[in-house]
C-alpha cells in the first residue's frame, strides 16, 4: 500500500466522550480524521460536515480487536492519544477494521527518519506564513537583556564560542555565557570533568543584585574522589561573577526583605514576612549547614553566604551514581558553597507517575464517569508537580531574597534541570511571563541547552504501541454505560505480558536512569563528546512527561498569579499539543547542534509563528501589564507558588474541574492518603523537596521521621532522628569512600555492587528517593 493512498471507510461508529456518532473515517498520509456529518436542515439544505483532524505522532497506544466473521459483532480499534482524547472505531466488516489498523501502524510507526514527518512537508497559510517564528529568539538578543555583550559593561561575564562548531558539546548551544576570568582553555579542561561535557555555564542573570543561575550536568568523581582543579575553578568564578552593587543590598539583613518579594502577595495562614514551615525547614538546614565556614581566609564571594550548589536528585541516587564513575561534588573542593540535593524522581518514575494518571482516565471514549480518584491519588502526579515548585522557590529565593549564586543539575542537565532552572527563572523574571519572554525562555533552556524531545516524545512511534487481541475477544461490541470486562480483561492481559517482557529489557536512558547497574545502549560512553542523534529510533522507556510537567507547573503558577502572565490557560495547552503534533519543526530532534545539521529553519515552520499570528486569543484578559513596584502587593517582581493550593490542570485532561478538581472531603481524602501512601493530598503532611544539604565541614538529611540528620566531616557517620534505608545505605558505603568529606580520594575503586537499601535496612518500606535505585 502506498503511502500517499487516501483511505475513505464509511459508516464507521466513533465512541467519544461516551458519545455515538456516525463518521466516515479518512487516513491520509499525516492524519486520522474524523468526519461527523450532521442532520439535513430544516429545508433541505446540505450540511456542511465537521471535521476532526488527529496527526498520526499524537498517538501513544492503538488496539485492534478483530471479531470472527459471521459473528454479528463488530471489530473495533481503540485509540488513546497524547492530548489525553480517547475514541473507540466500530466497523462493520472486519477487513475495514483490519486495513485501517495496518495503516495507521504503518504511517505512525514506520517513518524511519524525522524528516519524514509532517512538519518537513507542511506549508503555512495566512496570516502564520507572514510570520517567522525563528527569529523571535536570538541568544545574543537575550544576553545583551541580561546585560551581557561584548560591547557592554562587563559584568563579570562573556560570551565563549568554544562550542560555535558544536565540537566541544554537541549537546550544548553555540554560544556559552561564563565568567569573564575563565579562558576557553580552562574550559577545554574542566569540560573533561563534567559528564557530557556539560560544564556550568550561565543561564540567568538577576538584573537587580547580578546574582547567576548556571546549570550543568554532573561530575564524573567516581569511586575514587576523582576531581578537577579546572572545574573547581570554573564553579568558584561563576559564584564570584558578580558587579559592585549598592551596600544596602550588601546586608544579609537587608536583603533578606528587599525587594519586598512575593511573601506579601502569597496570601498564605501566616504573618507578614514569615515563611511557611516547609521554607523554614529549607531555610534551617543551607544555613545550620554554615555554622562552621568561619576560616582565616576571605570568602569568594564577599558576604553572600548561601550561594548553593543544587543537585535534583534524591540523595541516595546521586552517592550510588559514583560507582559508574559519576556522581557529585566532593564539598572539601567547592568550600566557597553548599550542596543542596532534591528529592526529584528521574524521568522512568515520571513516565509510571503520568500512567496511572491515564489509568484512571482512560475510559472516557466510553463512558461520562469522573475519573477515579483512587487512582488519581495513587500516581502521585500532583506531588512531583508541588515538588518541582518547591525546589524552584528555593532557587529563586535564594537569588532573589539571599542575593546568592545557584548552580543547578542533575545526571545528564538536560531533564530535571532544565525544569527547576526554566520554573525558577518564571519566580524571578516577569520577562518570562510575557508571550514572547515565555517563548524565549522556552527556546533558551528547553532547546538550546539541549533538552531531548525527540528520545523523550518518541515522535516517530513504536510497534510496542500497537496491540491486537486476539483472545479474549467474545464479549460484545464496546459501547457507552455498558459493562466492558472483557475489555479491561484484554488489557489487563496485555500489560501482564508487557511488564513480563519489560523486565527483560534494557532498562538504560541516557544517565536519567540513576541506577548504575545499567549502561547506555544507544549513546557513546559517558562523558564523551560524541552526538547520540545517530539512531532515530524511539525507545519507550527513554520516554518522560519532562516538558509537561513544565506547562503544569506553569499553570500552577498561572492558576494562582492569574494577573501576573500575559498568556492564558489555553496558551500552555496548544503548546503541549504541538509538542507531539509534528505540525512544526521547533521541537524536532534532541539538540541545537541536530536541528542545525537538519535545517529545519529552512525546511519547515516555527510554531511559534502559529501563536503570534493568532496572539489575541492566548492573551491573558487578567493580566496586569507586567508593571513592577516591590512596595506595592501584587506587582513585585517576584511570585512565590503557594504549595499546598497545586492542583489538577483538569482541562489538559479533558475532563471538567469538578471532577477532578472536587471539593475536599476530609473523610475521603484520609482514607485515600493511607491507601495510597501518598503526600500530594491536603491532609497529609507534605515533606519538603530538600532532602539533604552538605559543605566541606558537614551533611545535613532529613531523617525517616521529618527531622534534620547531621554527617560529622570527622567521622562521616550519619547521625539522624530516625533509623531508616537512607542511613543503613551510607553505612554500608562508609567502607568505599563514597560521599562527601573523604577529599583524599583513597576510596575502593573496585569491590561488588552496593546493597540495595531496601536489603539492607529493616524499614517498613522503600523510600521515593530509592526507586531509582531498584
Amino acid at each position: 500500500m502506498a503511502e500517499t493512498t487516501k483511505i475513505i471507510i464509511k459508516h464507521v461508529q466513533l465512541l467519544g466522550k461516551g458519545d455515538i456518532s456516525d463518521i466516515s473515517l479518512i487516513l491520509d498520509q499525516h492524519h486520522i480524521i474524523f468526519e461527523v456529518l450532521p442532520p439535513a436542515t430544516a429545508g433541505g439544505a446540505k450540511a456542511r460536515p465537521k471535521t476532526y483532524w488527529i496527526p498520526y505522532p499524537l498517538i501513544s497506544f492503538c488496539t485492534y480487536r478483530p471479531t470472527p466473521p459471521n459473528s454479528g459483532l463488530l471489530s473495533s480499534i481503540r485509540l488513546r492519544c497524547r492530548d489525553f482524547t480517547f475514541f473507540t472505531l466500530n466497523f462493520k466488516e472486519d477487513k475495514q477494521a483490519r486495513e485501517a489498523y495496518d495503516t495507521i501502524k504503518t504511517r505512525s510507526c514506520k517513518l524511519g527518519a524525522i524528516d519524514k514527518l509532517w512538519a518537513f512537508s507542511r506549508q503555512a497559510q495566512s496570516p502564520e506564513k507572514d510570520i517567522n517564528g525563528w527569529e523571535l529568539y536570538d541568544p545574543k538578543a537575550e544576553w545583551k537583556r541580561q546585560g551581557i555583550s561584548d560591547k557592554g559593561a562587563d559584568r563579570g561575564w562573556r560570551i565563549s564560542k568554544i562550542n560555535v562548531d558544536y565540537g566541544f558539546s554537541p549537546t550544548y548551544p553555540a554560544l556559552l555565557p561564563v565568567p569573564s576570568t575563565i579562558s576557553d582553555n580552562t574550559l577545554n579542561y574542566a569540560g573533561r570533568y563534567r559528564s557530557r561535557v556539560r560544564i556550568p555555564v550561565l543561564t540567568y542573570l538577576h538584573p537587580v543584585n547580578n546574582c547567576s543561575i548556571t546549570r550543568s550536568s554532573q561530575p564524573m568523581a567516581g569511586l575514587r574522589g576523582n576531581r578537577s582543579i579546572q572545574d573547581e575553578k570554573l564553579v568558584s568564578a561563576c559564584f564570584s561573577a558578580c558587579a559592585t552593587i549598592d551596600n544596602d543590598m550588601n546586608s544579609s539583613t537587608t536583603s533578606r526583605a528587599s525587594p519586598a518579594s512575593s511573601q506579601l502577595d502569597l496570601d498564605l495562614p501566616r504573618t507578614e514576612g514569615e515563611l511557611s514551615e516547609t521554607e523554614r525547614l529549607e531555610d534551617e538546614m543551607i544555613s545550620s549547614s554554615n555554622f562552621e565556614t568561619i576560616s582565616d581566609k576571605p570568602h569568594v564571594y564577599g558576604a553572600q553566604q548561601h550561594n548553593l550548589i543544587v543537585d535534583a536528585r534524591p540523595t541516595v541516587n546521586a552517592m550510588a551514581m559514583q560507582a559508574v564513575g559519576l556522581g557529585s561534588e566532593n564539598m572539601d573542593h567547592y568550600k566557597f558553597a553548599t550542596k543542596a540535593y532534591l528529592g526529584i524522581d528521574n524521568i522512568h518514575v515520571m513516565r509510571e507517575s503520568l500512567n496511572k494518571v491515564i489509568e484512571a482516565i482512560k475510559d472516557s471514549d466510553v463512558s461520562k464517569l469522573p475519573p477515579n480518584r483512587e487512582v488519581l491519588a495513587k500516581s502521585n502526579w500532583l506531588k512531583h508537580i508541588t515538588g518541582l515548585l518547591d525546589g524552584s522557590a528555593l532557587i529563586a529565593r535564594q537569588v532573589g531574597i539571599q542575593h546568592s549564586h545557584v548552580l543547578i543539575h542533575c545526571s545528564d542537565g538536560w531533564d530535571r534541570t532544565s525544569q527547576l532552572s526554566a520554573i525558577s527563572q518564571l519566580l524571578l523574571d516577569p520577562y518570562y511571563r510575557t508571550i514572547d519572554g515565555f517563548i524565549v525562555l522556552v527556546e533558551k533552556d528547553w532547546l538550546s541547552f539541549g533538552h531531548m524531545f525527540q528520545h523523550r516524545n518518541g515522535y516517530l512511534g513504536s510497534e510496542k504501541w500497537f496491540k491486537v487481541q486476539n483472545d479474549l475477544l467474545a464479549g460484545s461490541a464496546i459501547q457507552p454505560g455498558g459493562g466492558n470486562e472483557g475489555f479491561d480483561a484484554a488489557i489487563n492481559f496485555g500489560k501482564r505480558l508487557f511488564n513480563k517482557n519489560k523486565s527483560n529489557q534494557d532498562e538504560a536512558s541516557e544517565s536519567e536512569t540513576g541506577d548504575p547497574s545499567t549502561a547506555d545502549v544507544d549513546s557513546p560512553k559517558r562523558g564523551g563528546k560524541n552526538s547520540d542523534d545517530k539512531s532515530e529510533v524511539t525507545k519507550p522507556n527513554d520516554l518522560s512527561p519532562v516538558f509537561h510537567q513544565f506547562l503544569d507547573a506553569t499553570y500552577q503558577l498561572l492558576h494562582q498569579f492569574p494577573t501576573r502572565f500575559e498568556f492564558n490557560e489555553r496558551f500552555l495547552r496548544r503548546l503541549l499539543y504541538h509538542l507531539y503534533s509534528c505540525q512544526y519543526g521547533t521541537f524536532l530532534y534532541n539538540n541545537e547542534k541536530s536541528r542545525v545539521d537538519a535545517r529545519v529553519k529552512e525546511r519547515t515552520c516555527s510554531v511559534w509563528g502559529y501563536f503570534l499570528s493568532a496572539r489575541e486569543g492566548f492573551v491573558n484578559p487578567e493580566w496586569d501589564g507586567g508593571g513592577i513596584d516591590d512596595h506595592v502587593k501584587g506587582k513585585e517582581r517576584l511570585i512565590f507558588p503557594r504549595l499546598d493550593k497545586v492542583r489538577w490542570w483538569s482541562e489538559v485532561f479533558g475532563r471538567k474541574d469538578e471532577e477532578m478538581n472536587v471539593p475536599v472531603n476530609l473523610a475521603t481524602e484520609k482514607y485515600l492518603s493511607h491507601s495510597s501512601s501518598s503526600s500530594n493530598l491536603a491532609t497529609s503532611p507534605r515533606a519538603p523537596v530538600l532532602t539533604g544539604v552538605e559543605n566541606a565541614h558537614s551533611a545535613l538529611t532529613i531523617g525517616e521521621v521529618g527531622g534534620p540528620g547531621r554527617v560529622s566531616g570527622d567521622s562521616k557517620r550519619h547521625v539522624s532522628n530516625g533509623e531508616g534505608p537512607l542511613a543503613s545505605f551510607r553505612e554500608s558505603f562508609a567502607g568505599l569512600g563514597i560521599g562527601r568529606g573523604s577529599g583524599s580520594g583513597n576510596g575502593s575503586a573496585g569491590g561488588s555492587r552496593p546493597r540495595s537499601p531496601a536489603n539492607g535496612a529493616t524499614g517498613k518500606g522503600k523510600l521515593p528517593m530509592e526507586v531509582e535505585m531498584q
